[in-house]
C-alpha cells in the first residue's frame, strides 16, 4: 500500500505551480484545524535553540519580531523572557488560532506577508527571529524573503536566522518542503548595513544558526 504524500508537499506543489509560493500555509492549516492534515513544525512548544538563546537575553520591553509566528509558541517564548514581541504569519488562519490559544497574551499577532511587509516596520526592531520559514521558499523567492528580513533590523539589534543546513544534507533523495539552505544564502542577510555576527551549525549539523547585527 502506498504511503500517501504529505500534505504540505502537495499543497506547495500546486500553489507554486501557480505562481504563489506562499498561498499554501493557510491552506494547509486550515485542513488541520478541520483534522485532515498535520502542520509538521507545529510541536505545542519553542523550540530548543532559541530557548536556549531567550535565556541569556532578556528583553527589557525591547520590540522584537518573530517571522512566521504559527501557533504561537515562539513568540510567547519571547515575551515571556521580557520582550515587546510581533509576531505574523501569512496564514490567517494560524494568526487567528495563536490569539485563541493565548487569549491574555501580549504578543501582537498580526496577518503579514514577508514578501511585501508593512513600510512601518523598516529598521523597527531590536530582534528579529526567522527560524525555519524561509527555507519553505524555493531559492527563486528567497532573495526579496531575506531582503525583508534585514530590513526590519533597527541599528543595533540582533537578528536569528535558523535554516536546514543543505551542506549537511543527502540532497539527492531529498524531498521538500523545506528546501534546505546554502551558507551562501544564509550570509546574504548582512545587506543593506546589516553584517554578520556567527555562522554555526545544531543539531549534529543539520541546521545552521546564524546571528546579524546592524
Amino acid at each position: 500500500m502506498t504511503t500517501p504524500e504529505p500534505a504540505d508537499r502537495v499543497l506547495a506543489r500546486a500553489s507554486l505551480a501557480e505562481g504563489n509560493p506562499t498561498g499554501w500555509f493557510d491552506q494547509l492549516y486550515t485542513a488541520a484545524a478541520r483534522g485532515d492534515a498535520e502542520v509538521p513544525w507545529t510541536r505545542g512548544k519553542p523550540g530548543i535553540d532559541l530557548t536556549a538563546w531567550a535565556a541569556g537575553h532578556p528583553g527589557e520591553g525591547r520590540r522584537a519580531l518573530v517571522v512566521g509566528s504559527a501557533l504561537g509558541d515562539d513568540p510567547e517564548l519571547l515575551a515571556a523572557h521580557g520582550w515587546a514581541v510581533t509576531g505574523f504569519d501569512v496564514a490567517p488562519t494560524a494568526v487567528a488560532a495563536a490569539r485563541a490559544r493565548f487569549p491574555e497574551s501580549t504578543v501582537d499577532y498580526v496577518v503579514a506577508d514577508l514578501l511585501n511587509p508593512p513600510p512601518a516596520w523598516a529598521r523597527a526592531f531590536d530582534l528579529v527571529v526567522e527560524v525555519m520559514n524561509i527555507q519553505a521558499m524555493p531559492r527563486d523567492f528567497r532573495p526579496a524573503a531575506l531582503k525583508s528580513l534585514a530590513s526590519f533590523l533597527a541599528p543595533g539589534g540582533t537578528a536569528i536566522v535558523c535554516e536546514v543546513a543543505e551542506e549537511n544534507m543527502d540532497m539527492a533523495t531529498w524531498q521538500s518542503p523545506p528546501w534546505p539552505f546554502s551558507r551562501e544564502e544564509v550570509e546574504s542577510v548582512a545587506q543593506d548595513g546589516v553584517r554578520l555576527v556567527s555562522l554555526d551549525t545544531v543539531r549534529d549539523g543539520a541546521r545552521y544558526w546564524a546571528t546579524f547585527t546592524r
